[in-house]
């Protein structure tokens, strides 16, 4: 019988490989299951804490993905950093002030993410596996960091989606929204500030599918160009 003692076996060691040599993909399914799970648990102090440990998980990991990128990464820490505090405290201080600093911190912690993962794509010519997750999870933590901006706007500004403060999940489906122009969100922007940062995100979106998905496409048709 196996122990905790015992070396990892063949397939544990393939998988542990592939983690390390794959973080985009990790960083890609973190923010996956936790949009599934944010429905289930959003209702409870437990479940924030939970949904807060989560969030602390995705920070880490990111910090973990952007390591590969040619960014800074002192620069991700130090966002990072405060942000995984953050998580944690929101989920038990539902106070004004804390989910404001929780989200300033957020924002700018997942665009520098973003932007590493953006300059790892565009660092070479050749196109990886990794960088084929990367370019999901870099769409994802861009969605992320609107979600945060939408947080502080609606504090800053209360109204500023209509009524009482918004969730987060119910902001950050806006986000998503927005960001891949189904424009299937029953949430819309009623003051002027929030919507500046709504029209902003949608030109991210666009720009984002022009930009970095048109040139992975044509990397990976020369690659094949030059096979053949």
């Amino acid at each position: 019988m196996p122990t905790a003692l015992d070396p990892p076996s063949d397939s544990s060691r393939r998988i542990l490989d592939a983690v390390r040599r794959h973080p985009s993909a990790v960083l890609l399914t973190a923010q996956l299951l936790a949009v599934l799970a944010y429905p289930f648990a959003d209702g409870s102090t437990v479940g924030r804490a939970f949904l807060g440990a989560m969030g602390t998980g995705v920070v880490l990991i990111a910090l973990w993905a952007v390591r590969r990128t040619p960014a800074l990464g002192w620069i991700a820490v130090l966002l990072g950093g405060p942000a995984m505090v953050f998580s944690i405290l929101e989920a038990f201080v539902d106070k004004d002030a804390v989910v404001l600093t929780s989200a300033l911190l957020h924002a700018p912690f997942y665009f520098y993410v973003s932007y590493g993962m953006i300059r790892y794509l565009f660092h070479d010519d050749r196109v990886t596996t990794d960088e084929l997750y990367a370019t999901g999870a870099a769409f994802t933590v861009v969605a992320w960091g609107f979600a945060y901006v939408f947080v502080a706007c609606q504090i800053i500004w209360p109204g500023s989606f209509g009524g009482d403060q918004l969730r987060f999940f119910d902001l950050l489906f806006l986000s998503f929204t927005n960001l891949t122009s189904v424009g299937l969100s029953d949430i819309l922007p009623t003051m002027g500030h929030a919507r500046s940062f709504v029209m902003i995100e949608q030109v991210a979106g666009v720009l984002y599918v022009a930009l970095v998905i048109a040139r992975l496409v044509g990397l990976t048709v020369a690659r094949q160009a030059n096979r053949n």
